[in-house]
């Protein structure tokens, strides 16, 4: 479950900081419509069903990946994070939107202020400004929906444990809870 979530966490928070920051850069343009719409869009669909439609699409139909995420015993670190990764994007697609959202509200808001204002009469290059000055601000906000966002992290697994097989402690639980192996769920539960 922590390699699982692990990969999910390293691919969500570059992904969805940079295409927020990116939406916030170029506010009102087709640009952060896009993204705003397809981050939207994303939050909307459960994890269990964007995992239904990838393992179609990615496994049985295309056969890029497997349709398990168990990786054969004694393979590598690279053999394990390629079974891992089809399983890791429905959590990375549903979170894409809340920190790109946060991301995109922090940097426009930034640009809006006054020291950006200052920093850009004063001369400095745009590229400077946008990291010294709005990237700093931006992303404090930001920071604090990835961390609130963890735990949603964590319930999500469960799911995706459960349909890609995956042996972790979301498919524990919820094995426990289906045989009523009520001393094994107060355990998990601490």
């Amino acid at each position: 479950s922590l390699k699982l979530g692990m990969i999910a966490f390293v691919l969500t928070v570059p992904l969805s900081i940079g295409f927020g920051v990116l939406a916030g850069l170029r506010k009102g343009r087709f640009t952060d419509r896009a993204i705003s719409i397809i981050g939207l869009s994303l939050i909307a669909i459960p994890e269990f069903v964007s995992g239904v439609v990838l393992l179609i699409v990615f496994a049985v139909s295309l056969q890029w990946f497997e349709v398990s995420a168990q990786a054969p015993p004694g393979a590598g670190l690279l053999t394990q994070l390629r079974f891992l990764v089809l399983p890791a994007l429905p959590l990375v697609l549903v979170l894409f939107g809340y920190i790109a959202r946060m991301a995109r509200e922090g940097t426009a808001t930034a640009l809006e202020s006054d020291y950006v204002r200052t920093a850009v009469l004063k001369g400095m290059p745009r590229r400077r400004v946008v990291v010294r000055h709005v990237l700093r601000n931006a992303l404090l906000p930001t920071v604090t929906v990835v961390g609130s966002q963890l735990g949603y992290l964590v319930g999500g697994l469960v799911v995706i444990e459960s349909l890609f097989n995956y042996n972790g402690l979301g498919k524990l639980l919820l094995d426990s809870a289906i045989d009523h192996d009520v001393p094994v769920l107060g355990v998990t539960a601490l």
